[in-house]
């Protein structure tokens, strides 16, 4: 059968498919609809069955939106003793006929694992693998691999093709290479797609391995860990629904624009219910909006602030200075300095945290006051009269109690706590005594503000008071009823950094969740991983990163530094991509030489593609950069309509650039900006330690030599590359899927 009569073969079987799609939605819309139309009376237990089902309809109803994705897109041949194969195709979702005979299997059943596995060494009992062509509901190509059979022998379609144009290694082994290339080949739209229609065998072990564990993986620009480990998400809710449906899966990424970027890739998935967050965004206590100089930022992600900030709260911990005397009634009680110290010292030793302990503080206080109390008037503790609750509770309206318990043990909140410590140098001398040098603590030292509203939260800060929080506990018991915070308590913001979920986040526990996935974990800090291992009931987590782009202060020298802080309960499994799928080999030629020189031993991924076109590089005289980035933007936009050009830069130049782009008539966009079109427009601006994880079809890097020295110390008369800068850069040449363009004013390693 000829490839066209195949094609109107799988078109057939995709218009019956649409046909069932559509009638399990109206099944879902039934049932639904079927308990609406009983009214809202009836039992508890009726009431709470409809409630049921009727979430349970609204779930699958979402779940069987799929938008314009392909609702399949490949097919497997499976070997059969009687010599007839049996047919799946394999989709985004499972589908069944009227008669409810399965029609597509869901790419993250069983069944479908060969698709994604089978080799001509392991063929894995498969005949042949197809892969669909699919936009929107019309099938326009099919691709096919074919595999032995019973009798040893391949059989192959007459005239298909071997070793598609692009690749950069036909002795690669590729999953439906044709399929491959066409998707890479695409334009980029300013959102991640999914890849579930070309997952090749090593990304489909990652995706399938077992949820117990710290999965930590490797990999290289253009090896998809990203979307490897948003697919792994996916797998894991469908594999493991329950428990992880109740638990709840986190997905932690280095930025806003970050999540932004990616937030479609689980719902296009059949997956709603996934958090995403960025580090600062776990800590609802405050919003992010400034940035540490780079020796603080270090500095508030330094494993020895754990030590700081337990002796931050331990500075709180105050007996009185002097004795305290209490009018009560026609009686004055005293309570010597000497007893309320006892009294701190025994509340010390207790376990539990800062805030919990209050109560215990709370308690002793009254049972001295009363032993007093009694002593005075003639009275035994156990005398039945003496009521020892209501004598607490009238001591507790005391003025000078009130007073007295805010000196010696306060309720406290971490964020409070931390804005107290940093306007307060001396507090800052007395945490860091033995822990930090007298210069340290004056990097931490920062003005006070009249409003917590205003001051301007760092990310390091976040961490901080993320470790504050565990050692504080909740401000008010379980049993206690919070009160509506004020403005200048720090109202709670939305995960992802803004103040959408305010209303739903006053609780100051912190929640935890049965499996977190991060991105970029390698830019993160000892006291950010800490962050990710208190929020995970049992250590499940899969990490993504590549030791090579870490751009951070804290850029770890191997996985075993970022394990240490993850503290996993089970030996970690390190696994490493080792292919570049998106990244063209020209692309990877030439950022291999920052790569060696910036001193991480690593080797570049393999790359799978040729983009056809060898990266540009000009020096250009330093008044001349911003017309010659001018020009060159124009320059790639035309060569890569209707795709997608990213100006990478130091932040130092971004006023500059915006400057010129304006005066050459050029429409740049800052893609972070609220409301705007983000990254779907077809020039954007970025600063070059923002781009982490993000791809776009032509990318323009601006000076080389000075994002090579990015943290080098400004007292060197000409400063340095440093390992840093290095990464940087190389974070920034790997970009691309298609076009790089660099333009410096100073000769570099090209």
């Amino acid at each position: 059968m000829s490839i066209e009569q195949e094609i109107v073969k799988e078109q057939a079987f995709l218009d019956r498919a649409y046909t069932a799609l559509d009638l399990m939605r109206e099944e879902a819309r039934l049932m639904m609809a079927g308990v609406l139309d009983t009214g809202r009376g009836g039992t508890f237990q009726s009431r709470t069955e409809r409630d049921i089902v009727v979430r349970t309809s609204l779930a699958r109803l979402e779940q069987l939106e799929i938008g314009d994705q392909a609702l399949t897109f490949g097919r497997i041949d499976v070997a059969t003793p009687d010599g007839e194969p049996e047919i799946f195709h394999i989709g985004r979702l499972a589908v069944s006929d009227e008669h409810h005979e399965p029609m597509i299997v869901d790419w993250r059943a069983p069944v479908a694992e060969p698709f994604y596995r089978a080799t001509g060494l392991d063929p894995q009992g498969l005949l042949r693998r197809r892969h669909l062509g699919v936009q929107h509901r019309t099938v326009v190509s099919v691709e096919d691999e074919y595999f032995a059979s019973a009798d040893g022998k391949v059989h192959v379609v007459e005239g298909e093709r071997q070793g598609p144009e692009g690749l950069a290694d036909d002795a690669m082994v590729l999953g439906g290479p044709g399929a491959l290339l066409a998707a890479l080949g695409q334009a980029r739209t300013g959102q991640m797609g999914d890849i579930v229609g070309t997952i090749q065998r090593e990304q489909d072990e990652i995706i399938r391995a077992p949820l117990p564990g710290l999965l930590m993986v490797q990999g290289g620009p253009g090896t998809g860990k990203t979307a490897v480990a948003l697919h792994r998400a996916a797998y894991l809710l469908y594999t493991h629904r329950f428990p992880l449906e109740r638990q709840g899966v986190l997905v932690v990424g280095p930025n806003p624009l970050f999540l932004r970027y990616i937030e479609q890739v689980l719902p296009s998935l059949g997956e709603t219910g996934v958090t995403l967050s960025t580090i600062s965004g776990l800590v609802p206590e405050v919003r992010v909006t400034g940035r540490d100089p780079e020796e603080v930022e270090r500095l508030k992600g330094d494993p020895r602030m754990i030590k700081v900030m337990s002796r931050a709260v331990r500075t709180r911990q105050r007996p009185l200075k002097n004795d305290l005397s209490i009018p009560f009634g026609a009686t004055t009680l005293r309570l010597t300095a000497g007893e309320s110290a006892d009294l701190i010292a025994r509340a010390r030793r207790r376990p539990g945290t800062h805030n919990a302990r209050r109560k215990f503080v709370e308690t002793e206080l009254a049972t001295l006051l009363a032993a007093q109390y009694q002593a005075r008037r003639g009275l035994d503790l156990s005398d039945e009269e003496f009521d020892l609750d209501d004598f607490s509770r009238q001591l507790r309206r005391l003025p000078e109690i009130q007073d007295a318990l805010r000196r010696m043990w306060p309720r406290l909140m971490p964020h409070e706590l931390l804005h107290d410590l940093y306007g307060a140098p001396a507090l800052i001398k007395v945490a860091g005594d033995g822990i930090l040098t007298s210069n340290e603590c004056e990097l931490l030292v920062r003005g006070r503000s009249t409003s917590l509203d205003e001051v301007s939260w760092t990310s390091g800060d976040a961490a901080l008071i993320d470790e504050l929080k565990t050692l504080l506990g909740p401000r008010h018991s379980s049993k206690e009823k919070p009160k509506q915070p004020r403005r200048d308590e720090g109202w709670p913001q939305g995960l992802d950094g803004n103040e959408g979920d305010r209303r739903d986040r006053r609780d100051d526990e912190v929640r935890s969740f049965g499996h977190i996935v991060v991105d970029e974990i390698q830019d993160l800090s000892p006291m950010q991983l800490r962050m990710l291992a208190r929020r995970s009931l049992s250590g499940s987590m899969t990490v993504v990163g590549d030791i090579a782009q870490a751009t951070g202060p804290w850029a770890p020298a191997s996985w075993d530094d970022v394990a240490a802080y993850l503290a996993p309960k089970r030996l970690p499994q390190l696994v490493e991509l080792t292919v570049s799928y998106r990244t063209p080999a020209e692309v990877i030629e030439l950022s291999a030489k920052v790569l060696a020189a910036s001193g991480t031993g690593l080797e570049p991924p393999r790359p799978v593609r040729v983009a056809g076109v060898s990266p540009i590089v000009e020096l250009v005289e330093k008044e001349d950069l911003v017309r010659a980035v001018a020009q060159g933007a124009k320059e790639e936009a035309v060569a890569l309509a209707p795709g997608h050009v990213a100006i990478l830069a130091p932040r130092e130049l971004l006023p500059a650039l915006r400057e010129g782009f304006a005066g050459a008539g050029l429409k740049v966009t800052d893609p972070r900006a609220q409301g705007g079109p983000g990254l779907n427009s077809p020039l954007v601006l970025l600063s070059v330690d923002e781009a982490n994880g993000l791809e776009f079809d032509g990318v323009i890097v601006v000076e080389p030599t000075l994002i090579a020295q990015r943290g080098a110390t400004q007292l060197q008369p000409a400063p340095e590359a440093t390992r840093r800068g290095l990464r940087t850069l190389y974070v920034a040449m790997t970009r691309p899927t298609t076009r790089l363009r660099i333009i410096g004013s100073e000769n570099f390693l090209f």
